[in-house]
């Protein structure tokens, strides 16, 4: 694997560290540990191009994995950002809406990697059919976000019953979301090989 290549692994593997910083409020200053995680992972997608195009080692697994690490870490940053804004500080620790911040992350990143997949799957004439865990990826998110929906008009025990569910439908269908990506891709291991 050539540097640029891992320099774009490398902005991945920055994603949860920047989460982790943003959240662990008893360390001092963590919003800024933050922010400079999020920078060098910034920096990365800068470096990662500059080296490739100057030393021509543009590979498939770059232009597939590349997009989508930056599109990730920009998704992941505006949806934690977002949450906590609308949360506010004092929800940070075992609220649920800092769960499904990280939850809905998770599910982009593996939206965003599956789709690049496809893509470049497609370009090189290969069908990726679905499987048993995509489909049950999107059966158990499909429930998890219709009984969260109704669950927040309703009032009473009701709605902390239907909550409940959901919640644990959301944990299920993230666990569900990362199982069937890295099956996909598993699956699939010549759609990034280069061509000879």
């Amino acid at each position: 694997m050539n540097l640029p290549n891992k320099l774009t692994i490398l902005r991945m593997i920055l994603i949860p560290v920047f989460m982790a910083f943003y959240f662990l409020d008893m360390i001092p200053y963590n919003h800024v540990i933050a922010a400079g995680v999020f920078a060098l992972a910034a920096f990365t997608d800068f470096l990662d191009g500059k080296i490739a195009r100057k030393y021509n080692l543009v590979t498939n697994f770059g232009k597939f994995l590349d997009p989508i690490a930056d599109k990730a870490l920009v998704s992941t940053a505006l949806i934690i950002y977002l949450t906590s804004a609308i949360a506010g500080k004092e929800a940070l620790g075992f609220d649920p809406t800092i769960a499904y911040a990280c939850c809905a992350s998770v599910i982009v990143m593996r939206e965003l990697i599956i789709s690049g997949f496809r893509m470049i799957a497609a370009k090189n004439q290969v069908v990726l059919a679905a499987d048993i865990w995509g489909k049950a990826k999107t059966f158990v998110t499909d429930f998890a976000l219709a009984f969260l929906l109704v669950g927040t008009d309703l009032d009473g025990r009701l709605g902390e019953v239907v909550l409940v569910i959901g919640y644990v439908l959301f944990a299920i269908a993230t666990l569900l979301t990362v199982i069937s990506g890295v099956n996909y891709i598993l699956k699939n291991p010549d759609v990034l090989k280069d061509k000879a």
